[in-house]
């Protein structure tokens, strides 16, 4: 199933809104990870995180391999430099604003 631009948006930001998600996805910068590895510093079942993985798979931010017996879960960032790149738009609006408000400010100073 493949999903457009916005539906990938929706699906990065709403797999990012959860702590344990990114905090295994943080763990995953170090490289690849199993289940059993990413579940052991939180308090939760293997069936939670399970579920937590799903969401970041579908998401695309995570993929899982095959290594022996082993399914090693690996970061794809992919989706996160386009929430990035959707992000960079307003980081640009807000500078301009800034800028202008700057402006403002430098024209009342001047005035007696």
């Amino acid at each position: 199933m493949e999903l457009d631009s916005y539906e990938h948006l929706d699906a990065t930001f709403a797999a990012l809104a959860d702590p344990t998600r990114r905090a295994i996805l943080a763990r995953l910068r170090a490289g690849e990870a199993t289940v059993s590895e990413l579940a052991e510093p939180f308090a939760m079942s293997q069936p939670a995180i399970s579920k937590h993985l799903k969401v970041l798979e579908r998401a695309g931010l995570i993929s899982r391999g095959r290594d022996a017996q082993r399914r090693p879960c690996r970061l794809e960032a992919r989706p996160l430099k386009e929430a990035t790149d959707w992000l960079e738009n307003y980081r640009d609006f807000w500078q301009e604003s800034y800028q202008r408000l700057d402006a403002l400010l430098d024209e009342l100073k001047e005035r007696p």
